[in-house]
């Protein structure tokens, strides 16, 4: 979506526009503003939306939502709520240093509280933790936000983990004010603990699906030594994509009768994936174990290869390492013999070749400039009163 498109959205169907940002804008309304009283410009609103029409066009950094603020027209800054000031009544969008300084202060838990849908009657709730990129500071670190997700992306809550701590301690917590009957959640290995099973099943009444690696030992060696090779609930799955071939079997077994030291659970499976790369041709293998309390009547292997799926545990290729021989370095005032090639020589009067960085701070200009263009067709700067 470009810079032109969402600018149409804004103008030519004013109605529609109006309604949408009038509804989104009283929802941010009730933030509190972290800002002091003094010195405010731009109301929290303006900002929010702002840098939300930004990205919705494209931008991919602050200095890219700068910039599309900075060249919005004065009819799209208006229905966004940038007031005027001066005399003529000109509107001024917010610099990307206070869309940037005010993104940071705002609570996301806040804004996913009031933007986020309600999980009730849903099949499945995903939990799964992500550290929020550029939000560290010179006197703190990363924001590590802990998210409930359904089905199709969407967003249910999310809330920051206090620095020092895990996931584990925001689970509760940022599941509790929802109704979870019937819902299925899933989580990795981190979140595998009794007191979170026993929750889900008796105070909300819902269901889990566990990941289970090594960090829970005895618990991992008993799910191996389950009889896997006797089990006939399998299924398989093949698809190709993203540049590999994968196929995936699901294999579950009822361990009500067989003593698993965990609360409420019913079925244990075992999902391996095989998969290979169609340009190197590398096969790679990965065997996953998981619990839940779901019997083998609610949940068959299709089900719960699904839900796993969907979880995003996909895992992921190893990286190429580049070894580097290391040695003895070549004193460079040494002279070369002839055995070398080439006469005695400095080295300093061949300088080396210069790599090109492989990280960028800013986008490029000639990206920044194809997603907002200072100029219109014409060539003339645009306006509220250009098309």
């Amino acid at each position: 979506m470009c810079r032109q498109s969402a600018t149409v959205c804004l103008t030519k169907s004013p109605t529609a526009a109006q309604r949408g940002v009038k509804g989104v804008a009283e929802r941010l309304a009730v933030l509190r503003d972290p800002r002091d009283r003094r010195g405010r410009r731009h109301s929290l609103a303006s900002v929010l939306l702002t840098a939300c029409c930004a990205v919705l066009a494209g931008a991919r950094s602050y200095l890219a939502v700068g910039q599309w603020a900075r060249h919005a027209p004065l009819d799209a800054l208006a229905r966004l709520g940038v007031r005027a000031t001066g005399p003529l009544g000109v509107r001024r969008a917010p610099s990307s240093s206070t869309i940037r300084r005010l993104l940071t202060l705002v609570c996301p838990g806040g804004l996913a509280d009031l933007l986020g849908c309600d999980p009730t009657g849903s099949r499945h709730l995903a939990m799964d933790g992500k550290t929020a990129r550029g939000s560290r500071t010179d006197t703190g670190p990363a924001a590590h936000l802990l998210s409930a997700v359904l089905e199709g992306g969407r967003t249910v809550s999310q809330l920051r983990v206090p620095d020092k701590t895990t996931e584990v301690t925001g689970f509760t917590k940022l599941l509790s004010p929802f109704d979870l009957t019937g819902v299925v959640v899933t989580a990795d290995a981190l979140h595998t603990h009794r007191d979170h099973a026993r929750w889900l099943v008796e105070a909300k009444r819902a269901h889990y699906l566990l990941v289970v690696k090594r960090n829970q030992p005895t618990l991992h060696n008993a799910l191996r030594s389950l009889p896997w090779k006797e089990v006939t609930a399998r299924r398989y799955d093949r698809e190709a994509g993203h540049g590999r071939r994968e196929t995936r079997s699901v294999r579950t077994l009822t361990v009500t009768s067989l003593g698993l030291d965990f609360p409420h659970v019913a079925q244990a499976a075992k999902i391996h994936r095989h998969r290979t790369d169609l340009k190197t041709g590398k096969i790679t293998r990965e065997t996953v174990y998981a619990i839940t309390d779901l019997t083998a009547r609610a949940a068959s292997p299709q089900a719960i290869g699904q839900l796993a799926r969907a979880m995003g545990h996909r895992g992921r290729a190893p990286r190429k390492r580049h070894h580097v021989r290391r040695g003895r370095l070549e004193d460079p005032h040494r002279p070369r013999t002839g055995e070398h090639g080439h006469p005695a020589q400095l080295r300093d009067q061949h300088p080396t070749h210069r790599w090109a960085p492989q990280h960028r701070r800013r986008p490029a200009r000639a990206l920044l400039h194809a997603l907002h263009p200072p100029t219109g067709p014409d060539r003339t700067a645009l306006t509220s009163n250009t098309t």
